[in-house]
């Protein structure tokens, strides 16, 4: 890759940072990491529900085909469970990523 291309390609990391960094920042106090243990929890309680529902369906269900109303149950637990990881996950990009500004 030419020198001139790296340099942009710096130039526009920093540009993003700098730009995600005002847009984001200020909608945050500096975050510790008991600011974000609400968060770490409910995405464990999310997980923990989904995984519970799945294995009463696999109980109640020895046959192994699940009902309708169960597959419905375990679809809006799962959605819920993976939208919480995805947005924990984008939380976790913008800190490493420095978009946001964390304290000791």
């Amino acid at each position: 890759m030419a020198a001139e291309n790296r340099r942009l390609l710096i130039a526009i990391d920093a540009e993003i940072r700098e730009i995600n960094h005002r847009t984001i920042n200020p909608l945050f106090e500096e975050l510790r990491l008991s600011d974000l243990r609400p968060v770490i929890e409910m995405v464990a309680k999310a997980r923990a529900e989904y995984l519970r529902a799945l294995y009463d369906i696999a109980v109640k269900n020895s046959d192994g085909q699940p009902g309708k109303a169960d597959i419905e149950r375990l679809s809006g637990l799962r959605q819920i469970y993976e939208e919480l990881v995805k947005g924990t996950q984008a939380l976790e990009t913008a800190i490493e990523r420095e978009y946001l500004d964390v304290g000791k």
